[in-house]
Order: C-alpha cells, then sequence, then structure tokens
C-alpha cells in the first residue's frame, strides 16, 4: 500500500495528464498525442486508487480484468458508425455508477461518524449524486435506442411536457429536504429511492422529447451529465482525482454542447427542454409538391469530377455508415493529382457524434488541411464546380433558410445548391434522421446518385 503522499501526488500527475489530453482532442494533429496522455492519466489513476484500497482488494481485481476484456471485446467489435451509440450506453455505466455509490454511502455505517453540519452536506451530497446519476443513466439508454434505431428518433410530445419537467424537480427538492431533515431511518430511505425512480423517469422524458436533428447535441450533453455524476461520486467517496476529472468532463461536455447549439442557431436550454424536434413528417412536404429529381450514373459522375476544376465533397453518416470513406480517399487523391481543387466540408453536427466526419477522414489518411469546417467553407460554394454530398442530408438542407415553418428553420446549412452542380449520393429518396424532405434533391443543378454509398464512389472511383 502506498503512503497517502504517493497517492495524492499521482492523483496530481494523473489530473494534469487529463487536461493535456483535452488540449491535444481539440485538435486532429494532436488527437493522437491527446488520448495517449489520457491512456497513461487512466493508468496511474488506477495504479493510485487500487493502492489506496485496504480490504476486499481481490474483488477489485477481479472487477478490472472482466471490464478489462469488455472494453478490448467491444473495441475491436464495435464500428466507428456504432460510435455514437456506444458513448451513450458508456455515459450510462458512468450514471449508474453514480447511483451505486450513492446508496453505498448512505447505506455505509460508517456515515455515523459525520454529524451537524458534515452529515448535512454529505446528505446534500448524496442525493445531488444519485440525482444526476439517474438522470444520467435512463437519459442515455434513451440515447442509446435513439441512435440505433430501436427507439424512433421523433420527440415524444406528452401533453404539459414542460410542467411534468418542473413537478419532478420540484417534487424531488421536497424530497431532499425531507431526507436531509430525517437523515436516517425508513422514511428517509423512500426519499432517497422515490426520488431515484422520479430522476429515471425524468432522463427517460427528457431524452425522449429531443429530436433526432439534435442528437449529436444530446451526446455532448450526457457527456457532460455524466462527469457531473463522476464529480458527485468523487464527493461521496473523499476522491479527489474524481472531483477533478468529473469537473472536466463536465465542464468540457457543457461547453461542447453549447458550442453546437450555437452552430444549429439553437437555444441551449430549449434543446435540453425539448423544445426543438417536433414531429417533422407533419412539416416536411412530399416529393410531388417539390418536383421531380434528376438521376446521375457513375460514369457521368466521373466524367463531372474530371472536368471541375474545384470540388468539395460533404460527407455525411451516410458515408459512415457504407464505410466509405476509404474510396473516399482514394478518389480525392486521384483528383489532386489531376490538378484539380479537392476540398472537405464539414458540418458541426454531421454524423451522431460530434468530430465523427473527422475522425472518419483521418482514418482514410485525408489529409487535415483540405477538411473545413462550415463556416471555413460556406462562402466558397457559389464559385465551387462540383459539390458532392455523401450521405449528409439534413445538414444541407435548404429548407433551413428557406422555409420558416420548417422544423430546422434557422438552423445553419451547408450551402452546397449554389454551386454550379451538385451530386447527392443517397440509398433513396428517404427523409434524413430529423424526418425532413430535403427541396436541394429536387433543385435544377443536383443530380442523384442512388445505391450503397461505398460501392457507387467505388465505381466512380473505377470510372476516374
Amino acid at each position: 500500500m502506498l503512503s497517502q503522499g504517493i497517492i495524492q501526488a499521482a492523483y496530481v500527475i494523473a489530473a494534469l495528464l487529463f487536461i493535456f489530453s483535452l488540449q491535444g482532442l481539440s485538435k486532429q494533429e494532436t488527437a493522437k498525442s491527446g488520448n495517449i496522455y489520457g491512456i497513461i492519466g487512466m493508468v496511474i489513476a488506477l495504479i493510485a486508487t487500487v493502492s489506496s484500497i485496504t480490504g476486499g482488494f481481490h474483488w477489485i481485481v477481479i472487477a478490472m480484468i472482466l471490464g478489462a476484456a469488455i472494453g478490448l471485446y467491444l473495441a475491436k467489435k464495435v464500428e466507428m458508425t456504432q460510435m455514437p451509440e456506444l458513448v451513450a450506453l458508456l455515459h450510462s455505466f458512468v450514471g449508474m455508477a453514480a447511483v451505486l455509490v450513492g446508496f453505498n454511502s448512505y447505506l455505509d455505517p460508517h456515515i455515523a461518524l459525520f454529524t451537524g453540519g458534515e452529515l448535512t452536506v454529505h446528505l446534500v451530497e448524496i442525493f445531488i449524486g444519485v440525482f444526476i446519476g439517474a438522470v444520467t443513466f435512463s437519459g442515455s439508454v434513451v440515447a442509446f435506442g435513439k441512435l440505433n434505431g430501436r427507439i424512433s428518433s421523433k420527440a415524444l410530445m406528452l401533453p404539459n411536457k414542460h410542467y411534468l419537467n418542473l413537478a419532478a424537480i420540484i417534487v424531488s427538492i421536497i424530497l431532499m429536504i425531507g431526507f436531509v431533515h430525517l437523515e436516517a431511518g425508513f422514511v428517509a430511505f423512500m426519499c432517497l429511492l422515490i426520488m431515484t425512480l422520479i430522476a429515471f423517469a425524468f432522463g427517460v422524458h427528457l431524452v425522449a422529447s429531443i429530436g433526432g436533428a439534435d442528437m449529436p447535441v444530446v451526446i455532448s450533453m450526457l457527456n457532460s451529465y455524466s462527469g457531473w455524476a463522476a464529480a458527485a461520486a468523487g464527493f461521496m467517496l473523499s476522491n479527489d482525482l474524481l472531483i477533478v476529472t468529473g469537473a472536466l468532463v463536465g465542464s468540457s461536455g457543457a461547453i461542447l454542447s453549447y458550442i453546437m447549439c450555437k452552430a444549429m442557431n439553437r437555444s441551449f436550454i430549449s434543446v435540453i427542454a425539448g423544445g426543438f424536434g417536433n414531429d417533422a413528417s407533419a412539416a416536411s412536404s412530399s416529393d410531388e409538391d417539390m418536383g421531380e429529381y434528376r438521376e446521375m450514373q457513375p460514369v457521368d459522375v466521373a466524367q463531372v469530377l474530371k472536368e471541375a476544376r474545384s470540388v468539395i465533397i460533404v460527407p455525411g453518416y451516410g458515408m459512415a455508415v457504407a464505410q466509405a470513406q476509404g474510396a473516399v480517399s482514394n478518389i480525392t487523391e486521384k483528383l489532386r493529382n489531376m490538378g484539380i481543387e479537392v476540398r472537405f466540408g464539414i458540418h458541426p453536427v454531421a454524423g451522431r457524434l460530434p468530430g465523427h466526419m473527422n475522425v472518419l477522414l483521418a482514418e482514410a489518411k485525408v489529409p487535415y488541411d483540405i477538411v473545413l469546417e462550415m463556416d471555413e467553407i460556406n462562402e466558397d460554394f457559389p464559385e465551387t464546380d462540383v459539390v458532392w454530398v455523401i450521405g449528409a442530408n439534413d445538414t444541407v438542407n435548404p429548407a433551413a433558410e428557406e422555409d420558416p415553418n420548417s422544423p430546422i428553420a434557422g438552423m445553419p446549412v451547408l450551402e452546397v445548391w449554389k454551386a454550379k452542380t451538385v451530386i447527392i449520393s443517397k440509398r433513396s429518396m428517404n427523409t434524413g434522421y430529423a424526418g425532413v424532405q430535403n427541396p436541394l434533391f429536387f433543385k435544377e443543378n443536383s443530380y442523384m446518385l442512388f445505391g450503397d454509398a461505398k460501392a457507387s464512389v467505388e465505381k466512380v472511383l473505377q470510372d476516374i
């Protein structure tokens, strides 16, 4: 067993490494080193924490071995396209851990050592920690279901839903007052238990009320929740590193959620309260209302690309699902060798996880310097010969700017329709994840390339 001084020093080093990790992960060029810092920090944190345990060491070792085995299995099995739902599921683990730590802290006989103000603070920590953990757990499970298609992406619209949320919070506050006042006993325990059930329901309703188009924001929001849940667990366990780490995750997740909401022209409060994401299908127009679409074959796409001077490729979740990024990278290389300018336009919420497209393109060896964010490239579309949209839908929907009644009205989008020619790779004419029809498909300068994205791109590559 290590001395307390060495353990605290290890915690400080681990905390610094976590900060360096976050800093590294903020840029594609330094993301790998950021991951390495995080791994080293976590190894140090685990060794220091395990070294501080005085009893039941064998159970901890068994749990770590099982956890490591499951983690390695998932890391090898899960595709990049499944990462958003995996992240949501991992957030639920953090939430449930906070709930279990809270109940264990309350039932621990050592709680008798706390008296007066110390006991009051500890009970408040337990109550708030369990509440945050329960909301994180149930909300993350619903997000997981939405992302893998087991739960509808449409927003749940219960009557007076905001009043239901408000009632849940008010009742939880009343239960906390009773819990802290009673301190111990069956009634106090029931206050904690009832609040936990309310928090579970609150988390389900909170995320279910958010529409599919906002799911990337939901993921970052749940990331923030999981951080605060971990910090709350740190307070309950008197673990300084867990408090610092949880605060880092919580604050960075909140900042990311705010940035994404700003990029989507959404109010953060509106999104987390379920103010956006109403039944989009009712507001979307039918194909017949918008006119006829035009289709293009792979050989024609190849010819158009070879004749262009500038090309912008806009990837979306469809590219990720089809795993077409490798073929897209090969086409990019061939076109650039022909002297054609090729760049990529990435929307802040492309895919279903922040940075999803950037990771896929980096994995496919696409140069960092030609992968540009929406704000950097939007002004260049009018001077662009060809835009190739591969699997994106809602992020290139002109209805966001042209239709004030659209569910995505006001959301900043990539203005691809301003280019001379737009090619859209899709499996069918179905709507995107937000359930909104896209007028882009029917514009005079737009052409549809139907089929699996990977197969279509590979055919275009052969023709080039």
